[in-house]
């Protein structure tokens, strides 16, 4: 199972920015859907950004898109995203995850996770 390690959270005031990082223990061939979810108090987990390595094709939620920018350095198998104009709305523990990913933005096809990385955003 591959390993992901989160960071880069921490507390930004609104119209902020952050970005976080995922470093992955291997990118393999199997597991070639690159994803962030995040998951707020009380609600359900919201995927909000996918990569297809195989073809380089991204997908956002409506609630991130225009805002938020995923990208990859894969000579350090590190997967970031980069996170700007920040909300309270935004506040969330982020993880990042890999998979098949067919079922994005369900997280149900992501057999990696990582441990999560806390964002807070304030007024």
């Amino acid at each position: 199972e591959v390993q992901l390690v989160e960071s880069g959270g921490g507390l930004v005031q609104s119209g902020g920015s952050l970005r976080l990082s995922c470093v992955a223990s291997e990118f393999t061939a199997d597991d070639y859907a690159i994803s962030w979810f995040r998951q707020a108090p009380g609600k359900e987990r919201e995927g909000i950004s996918y990569l297809n390595t195989i073809d380089d094709s991204t997908q956002y939620s409506d609630s991130v898109k225009g805002r938020f920018t995923m990208s990859t350095d894969n000579a350090k198998n590190t997967l970031f995203l980069t996170m700007n104009n920040l909300q309270p709305e935004d506040t969330a523990v982020y993880y990042c995850a890999m998979g098949t990913g067919r079922s994005f933005p369900s997280g149900e096809d992501f057999t990696s996770w990582g441990q999560g990385t806390q964002v807070t955003v304030s007024s």
